[in-house]
């Protein structure tokens, strides 16, 4: 096929929803900061990374995907020095160091590390799906992928940890991995969690405690306001209604009895102004662009490309749950960004550079007919 015959099989339902996400992002990171002079210029700065990311939508998606795979190992090891920076020099903030000061930018290296994880996991699993349930392409793995684990974890940041975590074992699941191992894989993590309580290990700070034990029992740490945020969430979400209390309008969000709300509780700044009926249609956007991710895995044209497509879509999947589930009060509070419309501009332009890569599959996916004849 030559471009312009790749071009048309450039999904465009699956990159307007992803616009659309995008822009309505904007809107509501400007009603979550209305009014707060220290924030005002949050929805200027999501529409610039919003155009960045939308760049590198359209330059990955013109490039062969298969390019990813030659630079995998470079563009882990580029990533894997950020992390070393950040944990070097990186800027501290809600008690942990994420983020690099560029002097233009404020970079936060953990979201590229989930796109270099993706793309070092789907190159090695590629490679050596033929041997997925031999222990040594198993360990080979985590060393991969601990590589960048542990660097993560120090900032500390366990959320962004799980995550890598979830695509590692997902993708040896999909590889073929028989399930017992990805018993023992949970197995460990449960046995890890316990003796970081039980023996105070360092792996965890307090504050990651903090969250676990508030989850655990609200009752007993309600009296310190630990629960403050998760319990005026779930005031936010419950007097949203059917309908909401419309765009800019909602009391727990221009009275800033709500937190944190142009980031990890920005859904219930969505329920709170858009209701039960807004927030479906957000949810629907959001399975529609993971499920499209899911389609276009199964349709591509080999392993390599299957495994970035279906990373994408287990990466964008997973956040959504955990933060929407955040917000509902069923899991304990964490960092993760609704993805598309929580303020960010490392997870929004890191978001939509997946995005591209997997366009770049689906245009180059010979379409059934011609797959068929050949």
């Amino acid at each position: 096929m030559n471009t312009r015959d790749y071009w048309k099989r450039f999904d465009i339902p699956l990159f307007a929803a992803v616009l659309l996400l995008c822009i309505f992002g904007i809107a509501l990171i400007s009603s979550a900061i209305a009014g707060n002079p220290t924030l005002e210029g949050h929805p200027k700065r999501q529409a610039i990374f919003m155009a960045i990311g939308l760049v590198a939508l359209f330059a990955s998606a013109a490039f062969d995907y298969r390019i990813w795979q030659t630079i995998s190992k470079p563009f882990y090891l580029f990533v894997l020095i950020l992390l070393v920076f950040v944990f070097i020099m990186g800027a501290a903030r809600f008690g942990a160091a994420r983020w690099l000061e560029t002097g233009l930018v404020t970079l936060q290296p953990a979201e590229l590390a989930k796109i270099a994880i993706i793309l070092s996991l789907s190159s090695f699993f590629a490679t050596n799906i033929a041997k997925i349930n031999n222990w040594g392409t198993i360990g080979r793995s985590i060393l991969l992928t601990s590589g960048i684990v542990l660097w993560i974890m120090l900032q500390p940041n366990l959320s962004t940890s799980i995550v890598i975590l979830v695509i590692w074992a997902t993708m040896l699941w999909i590889c073929g991995l028989e399930i017992k191992y990805i018993f023992y894989a949970v197995l460990f993590f449960a046995v890890f969690i316990g003796l970081s309580f039980a023996f105070d290990f360092p792996y965890l700070a307090d504050y990651q405690k903090s969250r676990i034990t508030n989850f655990l029992s609200p009752d007993e740490n309600a009296r310190y306001g630990d629960t403050y945020n998760v319990d005026q969430a779930k005031i936010s979400i419950g007097s949203g209604g059917w309908f909401g209390n419309g765009f800019g309008q909602g009391s727990q969000v221009q009275l800033r009895f709500l937190k944190i709300r142009h980031n990890d509780f920005i859904f219930s700044v969505l329920a709170h102004e858009f209701g039960f009926v807004g927030t479906i249609i957000v949810l629907a956007l959001l399975v529609f662009i993971i499920v499209r991710c899911f389609v276009i895995a199964k349709e591509a044209p080999d392993a390599y490309g299957s495994l970035v497509a279906y990373g994408f879509g287990i990466l964008m999947a997973f956040q959504t749950m955990v933060n929407v589930g955040v917000n509902l009060n069923v899991l304990p509070v964490t960092g993760l960004t609704l993805p598309f419309i929580s303020y960010g501009g490392s997870s929004l332009v890191s978001m939509l550079l997946g995005i591209g890569i997997v366009q770049s599959i689906r245009m180059r996916s010979l379409p059934k007919e011609k797959a068929i004849a050949n």
